[in-house]
């Protein structure tokens, strides 16, 4: 028997697409490092990735990386790694980088949505580019200062500092919620407010405040907690536990507010939704985990991730970035019913 392994074949080069393609290694370079449009044939261009696919090619990133002068990287700052949003967000910036030969870098903010830390020992030199998702632009002043590409996600639109901003129609998403309150004839209605201090909670504490304002009859309170299962509890107990009416629905800043908020409701001998109402925001898997399963809204964190690293990469190569906020939608579950009519 013969013991002797096998080499392995050697890897496919820029030089075997270009010879089976039938063009030069300048286009092979031009077309996988997608800088193709207006020097090469669209026609061309696709016949090089179906060549380079046959073959099995990949480049060589950090070869390329010390031709073209930059990592291929992008860093994704998020003010927490356990809230599943911003799982997801980076879910969906990755996979588009991945179609670009660049890497994502997660990076939670050591404080929060404090001021987050360069977290090398130059950002600069180790980075093409810096998305932020759900912070304040000021809280990434060590980033800012290595002269970064900066795309900002769920933010300030009238804020400075970016190159380009991806935000959800957050406002709308409110409005809807309310909307739906209010057409199954709810009044009195408690808002349990994240006390994270961000342009997206500041927007929906605003369009629900304008929601109920001109509604005869209608009364809004308003009650902060941490984003925490239990800070949303003892705030929603601390609610029903006042002298008066009780309200006949809790809007919750997110779900995991709302999940607090249905414990504090039980725990008073009370029933979601017969005596009081409970809305969440994100659409989290916690949403369909409790019982009754939570009236949210849903939140395509996903596209959110995915047009934030092609509006880095529009940023990068000097290209319009695209326009619009992302459409948010009410997910309508048991969560939520008509006010008791005592």
């Amino acid at each position: 028997m013969n013991s002797a392994r096998q080499s392995a074949p050697p890897r496919p080069t820029s030089r075997d697409v270009a010879r089976a393609a039938g063009v030069s290694q300048a286009t092979v370079s031009l077309v996988l490092g997608d800088k193709w449009r207006g020097r090469v044939s669209a026609t061309t261009a696709e016949r090089v990735r179906a060549h380079a696919r046959d073959l099995g090619y990949r480049p060589n990133l950090a070869a390329r990386s010390l031709r073209l002068g930059g990592t291929r990287t992008a860093l994704l700052v998020v003010p927490a790694l356990t809230n599943e949003f911003f799982a997801r967000v980076y879910t969906g910036a990755a996979a588009v980088a991945a179609e670009h030969d660049f890497g994502v870098v997660l990076y939670p903010s050591p404080d929060g949505t404090g001021p987050a830390r360069d977290p090398f020992a130059s950002a600069r030199a180790a980075l093409d580019g810096v998305i932020a998702s759900s912070m304040a632009a000021d809280a990434l002043g060590a980033l800012r200062g290595a002269d970064l590409p900066l795309v900002m996600l769920d933010s300030d639109p009238e804020g400075h500092g970016a190159a380009a901003r991806v935000n959800l129609d957050i406002a709308d998403g409110m409005r809807q919620v309310t909307g739906h309150l209010l057409g199954l004839g709810h009044r009195r209605i408690v808002h349990l407010a994240s006390a994270v201090d961000t342009w997206t909670f500041t927007v929906r504490a605003r369009a629900l405040r304008e929601a109920v304002r001109d509604v005869p009859g209608a009364v809004l309170r308003t009650v902060t907690a941490p984003l925490d299962v239990r800070a949303g509890l003892d705030a929603a107990e601390t609610v029903l536990a006042r002298p008066g009416p009780l309200p006949t629905a809790i809007v919750c800043d997110d779900d995991i507010l709302a999940a607090g908020a249905c414990k504090a409701v039980r725990r008073r001998g009370l029933r979601v939704p017969d005596d009081i109402s409970v809305t969440g925001f994100d659409d989290l898997a916690l949403a369909t985990a409790v019982e009754p399963e939570l009236t949210t809204v849903r939140l395509p964190a996903e596209q959110v991730g995915e047009r934030g690293m092609r509006a880095l990469l529009d940023v990068l190569e000097g290209r319009p970035t695209e326009r619009g906020d992302l459409p948010v939608h009410l997910v309508t579950r048991g969560s939520t019913a008509p006010p008791p009519t005592a």
